[in-house]
């Protein structure tokens, strides 16, 4: 299966995409020019410029969006007007890069190093209450995190190891324990990624053109070509979220290498996302 290109070069590094359920749109990131994008059925785009830096972002259960900007979090009203933000790391050399949320509304963001130092990395995890923990250290790229539908596992992609990890999450501290490799990931490097109703998981290849998808067991079921080399992110969007969205990058790039590096494309490939799991701050 190929992909459809859905708009005009409209990132240099696009990321995050996700399905917005209460304003029935999809929105990415475009990470180094710290902007919100909208993007719609047409192709059309709205742009919404948020913080120096923008890595991710996630509905909030009252409305509005939480985003993952620098070194920490704003969490934006209904109407995109910051609400509030706040600090996880004073550290210049670092920056946050991909999260989600988990099943109890905790914002979880992984952050690297801007020269991507191996271990420099570390996962944040913002809480209801705009408190901001520490979870884990020694990540070098972290990118996709995704959880099981159970809800007891957290699947989760540090890109250097070319591998899907599964953690061990606990439901009332929100720890991750017990990492421990289920997809050792061919074709290049993995990225973000969704997951189904199946508990497929899909994961965007930098350097692959292609989206993939993995049983939790590590079989391969499905490839999706991307015109694109830099395929940085994926997830299901529309009302029955069964459409993948997927971001690339034209981030170092020579603009004559890749036509159509840093468009949005889209695919059918007969599956269903699971609704994206809200913020609850």
């Amino acid at each position: 299966m190929r992909a459809d290109r859905l708009t005009d070069v409209v990132t240099d590094h696009g990321e995050g995409a996700g399905w917005h359920p209460d304003d029935g749109v999809a929105k990415v990131v475009d990470v180094f020019a710290g902007d919100l994008l909208t993007v719609h059925e047409d192709g059309t785009v709205e742009r919404r410029h948020v913080a120096d830096l923008a890595a991710a972002w996630r509905p909030r259960a009252g409305g509005g969006t939480v985003v993952a900007i620098e070194r920490g979090f704003a969490a934006l009203d209904a109407q995109g007007a910051e609400e509030w933000r706040v600090e996880a790391f004073a550290d210049r050399n670092v920056r946050m890069n991909e999260g989600t949320c988990d099943p109890h509304g905790r914002f979880y963001c992984g952050s690297m190093a801007y020269d991507a130092a191996p271990g420099a990395g570390a996962m944040w995890r913002l809480d209801a209450d705009r408190s901001v923990h520490h979870v884990s250290s020694g990540l070098t790229i972290p990118n996709g995190m995704v959880w099981a539908p159970d809800g007891a596992t957290a699947y989760h992609v540090d890109t250097p190891r070319g591998t899907i990890d599964a953690w061990s999450n606990d439901p009332r501290t929100g720890a991750l324990t017990e990492r421990r490799p289920v997809v050792n990931v061919g074709g290049g490097d993995p990225d973000g990624m969704t997951i189904d109703t199946e508990g497929g998981l899909w994961v965007a290849i930098w350097g692959g053109g292609a989206v993939h998808r993995y049983e939790p067991s590590g079989a391969l079921t499905q490839v999706i070509e991307v015109d694109a080399a830099q395929v940085t992110s994926c997830a299901f969007v529309g009302a029955a979220l069964d459409t993948l969205v997927i971001t690339t990058s034209r981030h170092g790039l020579d603009a004559a290498e890749d036509r159509w590096a840093g468009a949005v494309f889209t695919a059918h490939p007969g599956a269903r996302g699971l609704a994206p799991l809200p913020f609850s701050g």
